[in-house]
C-alpha cells in the first residue's frame, strides 16, 4: 500500500527525532584524553644528519620515532611536537634569543597546551665555550619555569661526541643536566651515559656531532622508556608492573667507524 502523506511525515519525524538522538549521545560522550609532548633542544632535537658531506634535517629522528612508538600503543591520542633548533643553547631557551625565537620560556609555554616537555641540551654550551654552572643555572630555570606552569618537564642528557676533547667536557654538562633532576626530583634520560656505554656508537655518528638514523631510533627507544609512564599517567592508566614493562631493544651494531667533526 502506497503510504499516504500523513504516513511520510511521520517516518520523516521519527529519522528525524532518530537523528537527533544519534547527535545528543555523541555530544554527551566524553571526548577522548590528549596527549600533547613537546621536545625543545637542539639540532640534534630537530634531527640533523649528515650524508656525503651534506647535512640537515631528517624526516628519521629521535622525535618521530617517539611519537611512532606513543601512537602504537595510544593511537592518534598523542602527539609529539619538534621544537628542536640548530645551534642552540639552554639559555637561549629561556630567555628567547637566538635563532628560531619565540619568546622567553615562560611566555611559551603559557601559551603551549603541552603536558610534556622534554628538555636537551649541552653540546653548544661546550661549543660556544659556557661554564657548566651557567648550564645547570638554565637548565634550573627551565624545569622550574614548567614546573610552576604545570608541565611535566623531561631532562635529557645529550647524546656523546666523537671527539674525545669535546667529549670530556659535554662529560661534564651531563652531570650538570643529572644534578638538576635530581634537585628537581623530574625525569631523566641519560643519552649521554647509555650510548657512551655502545662499544661501537662512533660508528652510527653522522660526524661530530649528530646520529645517524639508526642512533636516533636507540634514543628514542630510551625516551619511550621514561616517557610512557607519565603518559600512561596523564590518560589515568595504571602503570605497569616490573613484569609487564618492555624490554629495549638492543642497539645496533657496525663494524665501520668513520666520523667527522660537526656542529649542534
Amino acid at each position: 500500500m502506497k503510504p499516504t502523506p500523513m504516513h511520510r511525515a511521520a517516518l520523516c519525524a521519527l529519522a528525524f527525532a532518530a537523528t537527533l538522538a544519534n547527535a545528543d549521545e555523541r555530544m554527551q560522550a566524553p571526548a577522548q584524553p590528549q596527549v600533547l609532548i613537546e621536545a625543545y633542544g637542539d639540532s640534534t632535537t630537530l634531527g640533523i644528519s649528515c650524508s656525503d658531506g651534506h647535512c640537515g634535517p631528517r624526516a628519521d629522528n629521535a622525535v618521530t620515532y617517539l611519537q611512532e612508538q606513543l601512537r602504537a600503543k595510544y593511537g592518534e591520542r598523542v602527539s609529539v611536537v619538534n621544537d628542536g633548533v640548530g645551534g642552540t643553547m639552554a639559555t637561549q631557551l629561556r630567555d628567547g634569543t637566538g635563532p628560531g625565537r619565540k619568546g622567553p620560556w615562560q611566555e611559551r609555554l603559557t601559551a603551549s597546551n603541552a603536558q610534556i616537555v622534554t628538555i636537551n641540551y649541552g653540546i653548544n654550551e661546550v661549543m660556544h665555550n659556557q661554564t657548566p654552572e651557567q648550564f645547570y643555572q638554565a637548565e634550573t630555570d627551565l624545569v622550574k619555569t614548567a614546573q610552576s606552569l604545570g608541565k611535566l618537564p623531561v631532562l635529557q642528557t645529550s647524546n656523546p661526541m666523537p671527539d674525545g676533547r669535546l667529549n670530556a667536557r659535554l662529560a661534564d654538562m651531563a652531570a650538570m643536566t643529572r644534578r638538576v633532576a635530581a634537585e628537581q626530583q623530574v625525569p631523566l634520560v641519560d643519552h649521554y651515559a647509555d650510548i657512551s656505554a655502545m662499544a661501537d656508537w662512533k660508528a652510527h655518528m653522522s660526524d661530530g656531532a649528530h646520529p645517524k638514523p639508526e642512533l636516533y631510533r636507540v634514543k628514542a627507544q630510551q625516551d619511550f622508556q621514561v616517557i610512557d609512564p607519565l603518559v600512561r599517567r596523564l590518560f589515568g592508566l595504571p602503570a605497569l608492573s616490573q613484569r609487564e614493562t618492555p624490554r629495549i631493544p638492543s642497539p645496533p651494531h657496525s663494524t665501520s667507524d668513520n666520523p667527522t667533526r660537526g656542529n649542534s
